[in-house]
């Protein structure tokens, strides 16, 4: 998107193109054989923290989510918004408000239909204190939902969010301004409708097997913590007849060798994102080169630092930490599967995002080299007084040997003391949100595709910006990014913004993510959604 544009065309090709999108779920080819039996097993990485959309955090919660949920809007396989729950929507008031038309035949999989009030009462939930989502600043900083970012400041009630259902098939959002791609921030985990009655009714425990119920593709039917999460078809989901795959099994597998070699045996037909360990590529390129399966992801790998925890708080030394990474040799040959090394945060393949080059990126690594070295003298360590600190990363073998790569590069440029930290992800997420971290290991995937859902994450007051940077510079860059039409001008602010990163060093950005999995021949219906996306209910199983 580089041609300038106004918001109202924005606003009216997307309310045109939410009645005239294709279908989606499982799309057969005419003539294909399909297997008896329609069960996959898939990995999952981690065991989730929770199965509560509104309380999602990171992939391995919203990927489960995104199964047994569906929210107003859906994407398909290659990324692109269609209709979910709402099959149209349209704006109001020249973008201000929008209006969606929830389908009749939407149905939460005990048979009783999804409404509007649902919705509303999902959106009021995830931003209420009492929720403690870690997403709860989603509303007010992407989607700029009338009210959501006062709510989560405490100054208003979660009643006052710009959510209200006009009847049991149309809701209203009202946005504090205009936002050209709203829409496409309603994809999101965290945004499903939940069922009020049985969380009323059961409290936390609603997740539970027998207990819950869900609106999308999938119900949970069993789960064994650390073991497995197994779903089968939601009969009642609005578009079953179009999906194939009648169950699916989860393994939350944290160590990448034990789920390829379950994968080698067949016991697994498609592995976690990232499930490809580097040390088995060379086997896996010679052996099965047609499984491993790749393409580029709206993604960032990098260290965030505690900024405010000593020497932290210092640029120099955040910048001598960011120079010394050798990039291309961590997303080349540590990673090697698609991945490209990251100088900004933001990827080049995000949509309306014109890349920055700064200057230090033109650099040779030895004079990154020699300015890191210069940088941490001038910060006064000396081997007398040398840098100390520890690296938090989450359980995974390849987070581990990025870490002893880091700490390993680091140390070429003086004296650096790295000591490696490694938690568990639910331990690890909580460690982070608590700021009690120096360094620590941090993914950032899309939201949504668009350069706002990376650069927001440095915004004070993004609830995930552990690192705690602020700027009020970058802030009112942002805001005005949010509200600005003219897709080129907007362009040209995502980069003001890069070059402020560029220069505060809140983060030491590694590499750009791919999509990386291995999947069995037999699986098909994937596409190459930019977000890493694979949904079950687009899934089906070749005779073989």
């Amino acid at each position: 998107m580089h041609m300038p544009q106004r918001l109202a065309c924005l606003i009216s090709a997307a309310a045109a193109l939410s009645g005239a999108i294709g279908a989606f779920a499982a799309e057969v080819p005419p003539g294909t054989k399909l297997h008896p039996v329609q069960e996959i097993v898939r990995g999952n990485a981690t065991e989730p923290a929770t199965l509560d959309p509104n309380k999602s955090e990171g992939r391995p919660e919203s990927s489960l989510a995104l199964e047994m949920f569906e929210g107003l809007v859906s994407l398909d396989t290659n990324g692109k918004v269609i209709p979910g729950v709402a099959q149209k929507w349209e704006s109001l008031q020249n973008g201000q408000a929008w209006r969606f038309t929830l389908r009749s035949n939407a149905k939460w999989s005990d048979g009783s239909p999804v409404t509007a009030h649902d919705f509303e009462y999902s959106f009021k939930r995830m931003v209420d204190p009492k929720t403690a989502s870690q997403y709860a600043w989603y509303l007010g900083k992407a989607s700029n939902i009338k009210n959501g970012t006062a709510i989560v400041e405490g100054k208003v009630p979660p009643s006052e969010l710009g959510v209200k259902a006009l009847d049991d098939h149309h809701l209203l959002i009202s946005l504090e301004q205009p936002v050209s791609y709203l829409v496409a921030t309603l994809a999101h985990g965290s945004l499903m409708p939940v069922p009020r009655k049985v969380i009323e009714k059961h409290g936390d425990k609603w997740t539970d097997p027998g207990v819950m119920i869900s609106n999308g593709a999938y119900k949970l039917a069993e789960r064994v913590v650390n073991e497995r999460i197994v779903m089968v078809r939601n009969p009642h989901y609005w578009n079953n007849a179009k999906t194939v795959i009648d169950k699916v099994t989860f393994l939350p597998i944290v160590n990448q060798s034990a789920e390829y070699q379950r994968y080698r045996a067949n016991g697994m037909d498609i592995t976690a994102d990232g499930g490809v360990p580097p040390e088995q590529l060379k086997q896996i390129r010679r052996e099965i080169p047609n499984e491993l399966v790749t393409w580029p992801q709206l993604g960032t790998y990098f260290y965030a630092f505690n900024l405010r925890k000593k020497p932290f708080d210092d640029v120099r030394v955040r910048k001598a930490l960011s120079l010394a990474l050798q990039r291309e040799v961590i997303a080349q040959k540590l990673v090697g599967t698609g991945e490209t090394p990251a100088y900004s945060f933001t990827p080049e393949t995000a949509e309306g995002y014109v890349p920055v080059v700064h200057e230090w990126q033109r650099w040779t690594q030895a004079q990154r080299e020699d300015e890191a070295r210069r940088l941490l003298a001038e910060a006064g360590f000396t081997k007398t007084r040398p840098l100390r600190f520890e690296l938090l990363y989450n359980t995974n073998e390849n987070h581990k040997k990025i870490a002893l790569a880091a700490a390993w590069m680091w140390r070429r440029i003086g004296p650096v003391e790295v000591v490696l930290v490694n938690q568990e992800w639910k331990s690890f997420l909580d460690s982070r949100s608590r700021g009690e971290f120096e360094v620590s290991r941090y993914a950032w995937i899309a939201d949504y595709n668009e350069p706002s859902t990376m650069l927001d994450l440095f915004h004070s007051k993004h609830g995930s910006n552990d690192s705690k940077y602020n700027n009020p510079r970058y802030d009112a860059i942002m805001e005005q990014a949010k509200v600005t039409a003219d897709a080129d001008a907007r362009a040209r602010l995502y980069q003001d913004a890069e070059r402020i990163l560029a220069q505060d060093f809140p983060t030491a950005n590694v590499y750009h993510y791919s999509v990386r999995h291995l999947i069995k021949p037999w699986v098909k219906g994937y596409g190459h959604n930019p977000e890493g996306r694979i949904l079950t209910r687009d899934l089906y199983i070749l005779a073989h």
